[in-house]
């Protein structure tokens, strides 16, 4: 085990990678992917660590989860990363802010349940985690991370690998120049952590499969979001078991491989690999799986454990015609687009067509809407542009706040502009008038002070000022 500090440097590693053949440029939205994993540890956990060997820059990461932005800092000896989402200390109550319970009875994740917000999120047992990057790497490794109980307020990342797979993505260029490209998904079986038996554990896996004429991004591999499939007529595999033979790693004996021609033109490729435990026999020596048909095609019910958890993950082939639009929510507030793709803050970019339209809209939630920078201007709640390169969109609510104007003794107090509510960020110029035979005494009150009869401040919080006469 590695004992973690929760503070530190931050470092982010470039690694160069092997150029792919100019007509099989590729950018992997998800070599690691965006997953849900359930908490099968038998406690409550502080964070997820993944740690990857051989990769290239990472070009985005997911962090809407209660851990937050994730640290990445270097293997040691270089040649990788570690990935971490972490809970804050509170060394002066001596607890952790925040952590994942252990699941209950973990089903299949249809929706945004590992995703903090949504109903039942806190109990849930789950987190939902992921990283794209411009290559594969050449080994993944993933580990909740707990709390060291010899050294209060470090974590620890423990032996125990979770057991889903990451699928790298391999793009074989066509062998003439009208034929489509091939796009190959590779998953390999969990490696058993040594000391093992001949074969590690088992597990189930479902895969569903589709295609896209647009690029996909990374915050979109949720699954309940349109470009993930996952209902029958996307099925591209029912079943099929997954388990490592120690002595044919680095052989490839037991990949799985999945292949299929991009079609249509198409510019990406989108496949969701669920994973459920082996709940049948072992071969008490070798431990490998012994399952009731005899060659392990098809599951019995009875051998279908527990959920896992599940991978969404995407290819997506570089193409000129295509633009990523990116959108940020500045304030309490939420931006949409027509289709849906885009529901910031949760889900912020997508890729459009070159020439085409997007619609955004606008809607506060405590905050009032007070404009848009980028592509947008001005502060209607819905915008229209054309897309013809990288877009940047950033849309800002600002929050109301009441100001309440008292007086003590004979006089009055009037603001410019008038009004009890202001939003955030608005200059207020309050003024005093003494009544005949009142002497002004002077200002009190957050922002105001002295004996001038006026006085100017800006509203960032409710606000109370008094006039004092005397």
């Amino acid at each position: 085990m590695r004992v973690l500090s929760t503070l530190g440097p931050v470092a982010l590693i470039a690694v160069t990678l092997a150029a792919l053949p100019a007509s099989a440029q590729v950018t992997l939205y998800g070599t690691l992917s965006n997953f849900d994993v359930v908490n099968d540890t038998g406690g409550e956990v502080h964070g997820f660590e993944i740690e990857f060997h051989g990769v290239s820059s990472i070009t985005s990461y997911y962090n809407y989860n209660r851990y937050g932005p994730p640290l990445v800092t270097p293997l040691p000896g270089g040649g990788g990363v570690y990935v971490r989402w972490m809970s804050h200390y509170d060394a002066i109550n001596g607890i952790w802010v925040t952590g994942t319970p252990q699941a209950i009875k973990p089903t299949v994740m249809t929706g945004h349940q590992c995703i903090i917000g949504t109903a039942g999120y806190a109990t849930s047992g789950c987190e939902h985690f992921g990283i794209s990057v411009n290559g594969n790497a050449s080994q993944t490794v993933y580990r909740w991370l707990v709390a060291d109980p010899a050294n209060p307020g470090k974590l620890i990342a423990g032996n125990a690998r979770v057991a889903i797979p990451a699928p790298t993505w391999v793009v074989q260029p066509p062998a003439r120049p009208a034929d489509p490209f091939v796009v190959v998904a590779n998953i390999d079986p969990p490696i058993p952590p040594a000391p093992a038996k001949r074969f590690g554990a088992a597990q189930w896996m479902k895969t569903y499969k589709t295609e896209h004429a647009r690029q996909v991004n990374l915050d979109e591999l949720v699954a309940d979001n349109p470009v993930v499939p996952q209902d029958a007529a996307h099925l591209e595999t029912e079943w099929e078991l997954l388990q490592q033979d120690v002595l044919d790693v680095g052989g490839n004996g037991k990949r799985k491989q999945k292949r299929g021609a991009l079609g249509g033109g198409n510019h990406a490729v989108v496949r969701r690999f669920e994973l459920y435990k082996f709940a049948g026999t072992y071969d008490p020596v070798t431990n490998q799986a012994m399952c009731l048909d005899g060659l392990c095609n098809a599951p019995d019910p009875s051998e279908v454990g527990d959920f896992i958890g599940a991978q969404n993950a995407a290819a997506d082939l570089n193409g000129p015609d295509f633009y990523p639009v990116k959108v940020s929510v500045v304030g309490d507030g939420q931006v949409s687009d027509s289709t849906s793709v885009i529901r910031c803050p949760s889900a912020c970019s997508t890729s459009v067509k070159a020439g085409s339209p997007v619609t955004l809209s606008a809607k506060g939630n405590k905050g009032v809407f007070s404009g848009w920078l980028g592509a947008c201007a001005g502060n209607s709640l819905t915008c229209t542009f054309g897309v013809n390169s990288d877009t940047t969109v950033t849309a800002t609510f600002k929050t109301p706040y009441k100001m309440v104007m008292k007086t003590n003794g004979s006089g009055t107090v009037s603001s410019d502009p008038s009004g009890s509510t202001f939003l955030e960020g608005t200059v207020v110029t309050v003024s005093a008038a003494p009544s005949p035979g009142s002497v002004w005494n002077g200002w009190t009150g957050a922002g105001c002070s002295g004996l001038s009869l006026s006085c100017t401040l800006t509203i960032t919080a409710e606000t109370t000022v008094t006039g004092n006469f005397r």
